[in-house]
């Protein structure tokens, strides 16, 4: 009998992409998505967020270049066929732009106010949220990490000079996070459940923007956290822009026929400019956590500002006198 010829080297588990990428890797792949997060949350001293939700089908720079691009679907980074764009000027000029475009160009104009009343809202929440004393970052602006109302967001706590929070998804088309996440703070996540769980995890507030099934799908979400007590925490919950809201669902019908209880219109609140938005968020924030009992025991054991450099790993920390470990 012959001899075998010689084995190559078997990869380390954690190495072999065949298994992490396989079925029998997915409870890996899970927890990868939780402990990777945190680990970073840890470094960069993130305690708590307010995220922001709204449409990634539209693209808008702001409302000076008066463009808004429909993209071919949520989050996408290719646009939509051009018979489904918004008319340009010159086509409502010529009188050559269908019903569907001329609606659409109407519809352009009310969303781009929104990613300019978005991008305020979370300067304004940004800048305040740097005048708080502590070691940690207080209420970090955090989206979705796509275009549209999640770009608005991270753009204007990027203005602010704020670290920001870009939680993004893989899907099958093509899709770029935005240019304004803290590059620390850019994730990336395979499963929608695990990024709902960081999206819900860290938040003290949440701002809904108009948007579609994505929008709608999150915020129902933290709303039922919160109406089933399932959240350790009181959330504020600003539902912006109460025209399109209260045309796309009626949320009061839903105390009206029994299907929720009349004080469940409680735990949201309706606001309809940057300003009306921060007051709430500001107050709620307040009230619920900076003059907690917890919150008052924390600010007597820490009184520096925030570092603005990341919290040293374990091995920085023990430093030089133990032997590396990888």
């Amino acid at each position: 009998m012959e001899t075998p010829k010689e084995l190559e080297q078997a990869p380390l588990a954690y190495e072999n992409s065949d298994f992490l990428n396989s079925p029998d890797g997915r409870m890996l792949r899970i927890i990868a998505e939780y402990q990777e997060p945190m680990a970073r949350f840890r470094r960069e001293r993130i305690q708590d967020t307010v995220v922001f939700f709204g449409s990634a089908r539209f693209r808008a720079l702001d409302v000076a270049s008066s463009a808004l691009e429909l993209l071919e679907n949520t989050g996408s980074a290719q646009p939509a066929p051009e018979h489904e764009q918004p008319a340009s000027p010159e086509e409502i000029e010529s009188g050559e732009a269908s019903a569907l475009k001329l609606r659409l160009a109407e519809a352009a104009v009310e969303m781009a106010a929104y990613y300019e009343d978005a991008r305020k809202l979370a300067n304004l929440v940004a800048s305040w949220a740097q005048t708080l004393p502590g070691p940690r970052h207080r209420f970090v602006v955090t989206s979705g990490g796509g275009p549209g109302i999640m770009e608005a967001a991270n753009r204007g706590a990027y203005e602010a000079g704020c670290k920001t929070i870009g939680l993004n998804i893989k899907l099958p088309f093509e899709q770029h996070p935005n240019p304004y996440i803290t590059p620390a703070l850019n994730f990336d996540f395979h499963y929608f459940f695990m990024r709902k769980y960081w999206f819900a995890y860290l938040a003290k507030a949440l701002v809904v923007f108009p948007g579609g099934f994505g929008t709608l799908d999150e915020m129902f979400e933290l709303l039922t956290l919160a109406q089933t007590k399932k959240l350790a925490k009181k959330i504020t919950v600003v539902v912006y822009g109460s025209k399109y809201w209260k045309s796309v669902i009626s949320l009061e019908t839903l105390a009206e026929k029994g299907a929720i209880a009349v004080s469940d219109l409680d735990l949201f609140q309706f606001a309809d400019t940057p300003e009306e938005a921060f007051a709430i968020l500001k107050q709620g924030l307040t009230e619920n956590h900076l003059e907690s009992a917890y919150e008052r025991e924390q600010r007597l054991r820490e009184h520096e500002r925030v570092p603005s450099e990341p919290a040293p790993n374990a091995q920085e920390m023990l430093g030089p006198d133990i032997t590396k470990t990888r």
